[in-house]
């Protein structure tokens, strides 16, 4: 199975500004996510990006950069535009990994990128983990999930779905599923996406993967292998990635 790994990485951020370029453990945040995706199944790992600072990090990192617009809206968007560069036919799988997560598995990009490939009718591939807590499924940052009893995800939300009516939503453990942010795509739904503006759910829920769900591209649902640690988005985060890091087996560490 092959497949190519896409970290779409801008420079500009509200709430942390040149957060892929921050220290991380000695190293700018961006070279862990190239790690961890340099040690997957990848054919190749491509940063799309419209900084050349950013650009010369993932070179220093030991992976490809791509110079893309400035003007995308989303990440999916910026990736759409390597795929269109690169000319990949629209069977080709890429596998968006984001920036600001320099503890993703290797496995999970594996299993993302095989459960697209194993499901020839599907658009794109994405995760879940069950949530066994209630502070976690009535918090609106968590994305929740909803699944169909054949794999793919039927609709995704901030809102704690599925909802229990008859146990006053108590009763969530069996069902309540957290989106992880990682999705496997064909590039021929990339360029389906792209072209597409961003519909009356996405704008609602400011979710870019309800946009998929409008445009009725099926999506296949697996539950993660392994389960990142915590995304980086303020200056505490960094401070409990580098704990987390520093806690780890060397072995692992130095994978």
């Amino acid at each position: 199975m092959d497949f190519v790994v896409i970290i779409p990485a801008r420079l500009a951020s509200t709430r942390l500004p040149n957060k892929v370029l921050r220290t991380i453990a000695g190293e700018p945040m961006l070279a862990h996510v190239c790690r961890a995706a340099r040690a997957s199944g990848a054919a190749e790992v491509i940063v799309a990006t419209d900084s050349e600072a950013v650009a010369e990090a993932a070179r220093v990192a030991g992976v490809s950069a791509c110079m893309t617009r400035a003007d995308h809206s989303c990440g999916t968007d910026r990736i759409a535009e390597v795929a269109a560069q690169n000319s990949w036919p629209d069977e080709a799988i890429v596998v968006n990994v984001q920036a600001d997560e320099p503890l993703m598995p290797p496995a999970l990009i594996d299993q993302v990128a095989a459960a697209l490939a194993n499901d020839t009718d599907a658009a794109i591939a994405t995760a879940y983990t069950p949530i066994g807590d209630a502070e976690t499924f009535h918090n609106p940052n968590v994305v929740k999930v909803v699944a169909s009893a054949a794999g793919r995800a039927v609709y995704f939300s901030r809102a704690p779905i599925p909802f229990h009516r008859d146990s006053g939503n108590t009763d969530f453990a069996r069902s309540a599923r957290r989106h992880l942010g990682i999705y496997a795509y064909r590039a021929g739904a990339l360029k389906r996406f792209s072209a597409a503006a961003p519909g009356a759910l996405e704008r609602i829920e400011s979710l870019e993967q309800l946009r998929a769900y409008e445009l009725n591209m099926p999506i296949a649902l697996v539950e993660a292998v392994e389960v990142p640690g915590p995304g980086v988005d303020t200056v505490e985060d960094i401070a409990l990635v580098e704990a987390l890091m520093a806690s780890r087996p060397a072995s692992e560490s130095a994978s």
